[in-house]
């Protein structure tokens, strides 16, 4: 069973369709990606899921209970995290999470904050106020407060924006974890295609509201033919960036590589096509299509 179900969800503002008939499931333990360029209707289809927009058409169920009967139920089990969610100012970190704790049933206050305290690495920010936190820092507390009440259903947008590297890291180790370990289902949105190849299990592209793509990063990537020559050529660079036009392949430099663009089943000709004219390269890779190039090439064909 599905432990959430979305059926043909709209939502109009005025003469403005911002959803337009989205149907799409969520597997128990599953981490579904929800892409899509800006203004596609992602937030707005995360805001109905969290029952702060009400749809214009189309039902929400989690659980198996319809949304619109059982909300308060509901929540009780669902959480939510974005970058772009503030919290009062004002309240320390403590005290924002004593305050978040509040909405949920949970028997023991002061353990279940000290837990996530711990889990997201909070300790040394307890005593101060939101107002004087990084992105970074304030991102980490986001994640803490969706996982005060260790829900079912997760709802993370952008959940690493602002986060260096190794603390991202820790943040995609830490949501596979629970995945692994307690079956939260969770729905992430996410800028970094890198970071939806490595942590969804499937993805969902939408744009103007609507569900165009519903497969694995993996087989939405292979959908795309074209591959990435990187080659590093000491004389010659120009030559064979005028070669690459006259074929029809996109090029451009990188540093001290040229980057070109080539369909895979043409690699071959390509690379003969370079030795006839005499261009020598020192180092080649070449990189198949990822998710990145997916999204690049349906956003430019949209």
């Amino acid at each position: 069973m599905s432990i959430l179900s979305v059926s043909r969800l709209t939502k109009q503002f005025g003469t403005f369709t911002a959803v337009d008939d989205l149907s799409f499931s969520l597997k128990g333990g599953e981490i579904l990606g929800l892409l899509g360029p800006n203004g596609a209707g992602k937030t707005t289809t995360i805001q109905m899921l969290l029952g702060v927009l009400t749809p214009t058409l189309g039902a929400i169920k989690y659980f198996g209970k319809d949304f619109t009967r059982h909300r308060e139920d509901i929540l009780e089990d669902v959480n939510f995290s974005s970058t772009y969610t503030h919290l009062p100012w004002g309240l320390t970190v403590q005290e924002n999470l004593r305050f978040i704790s509040f909405l949920y049933k949970i028997a023991d206050r002061p353990a279940r904050i000290s837990k996530v305290v711990s889990l997201f690495r909070l300790e040394e920010l307890l005593s101060r106020p939101l107002i004087e936190l990084s992105a970074g820092q304030l991102t980490r507390v986001n994640l803490a407060k969706a996982f005060i009440n260790f829900p079912k259903v997760l709802l993370l947008d952008e959940p690493t924006a602002s986060l260096d590297p190794e603390a991202a890291k820790y943040i995609r180790e830490f949501l596979l974890n629970e995945r692994n370990q307690f079956q939260v289902s969770i729905i992430l949105t996410s800028h970094n295609m890198a970071e939806v190849e490595e942590v969804c299990d499937r993805v969902i592209f939408i744009d103007h509201g609507r569900v165009i793509a519903d497969n694995t990063p993996t087989e939405l990537a292979r959908s795309v033919e074209t591959c990435h020559i990187e080659l590093l050529i000491k004389e010659g660079t120009e030559r064979a960036m005028r070669y690459a036009t006259e074929r029809g392949n996109g090029s451009r430099v990188e540093g001290k590589h040229i980057i070109i663009d080539v369909k895979e089943r043409d690699i071959p000709g390509f690379l003969h096509g370079l030795m006839d004219r005499g261009i020598a390269y020192d180092e080649i890779s070449i990189e198949k299509p990822t998710l990145e190039d997916y999204f690049l090439a349906v956003t430019k064909k949209e």
